[in-house]
């Protein structure tokens, strides 16, 4: 299931970051990607009764905020592949200010949820959560950094 989730994960943000891309490419992307998401989620995360509907609520509630996020990382991606070339000091340190802001962001969301899921569902359900979009999260970023060139990688030297 997690070799599904991260190749279909992949496929699409290399479709989206090296096409000019467009709402309904990035929605289905998205929606594919939750469904699978969600799927192996519910095959980590075992709960019963009160506490599996309270997680379940956070949890598409915090996936709805999380592709917000999403959607920012397409943009800064097809930003960084479209100007890649003529990238000079100022763009570069904006798309890194970009991105460090992203991360933060996002690492900002999980622990709010984390707490939320904490609350509603206990502990143990939380750290799931914690472990499993963290697990996500950087299997991610590892293969978005990965699969695109440094800055500077094919600059004369």
């Amino acid at each position: 299931m997690k070799t599904i989730l991260l190749t279909t994960m992949m496929v699409g943000l290399c479709c989206i970051a090296f096409s000019q891309s467009n709402k309904e490419e990035v929605d289905l992307v998205q929606s594919v990607f939750g469904i699978e998401k969600k799927t192996m989620a519910a095959k980590f995360i075992k709960l019963e009764g009160a506490q599996k509907d309270a997680f379940w609520i956070a949890y598409d509630d915090y996936e709805a905020k999380r592709k917000e996020l999403s959607k920012k990382r397409i943009e800064l991606l097809n930003n960084y592949v479209s100007n890649y070339t003529s990238l000079d000091d100022a763009a570069t340190d904006q798309i890194i200010k970009d991105v460090m802001k992203l991360q933060g962001d996002t690492d900002k969301l999980i622990d709010q949820y984390y707490t939320k899921i904490k609350k509603g569902s206990g502990v143990k359900a939380a750290a799931q959560f914690y472990q499993f979009e963290n697990y996500i999260l950087g299997k991610l970023r590892s293969e978005i950094m990965e699969n695109i060139p440094l800055i500077g990688e094919f600059d004369d030297k």
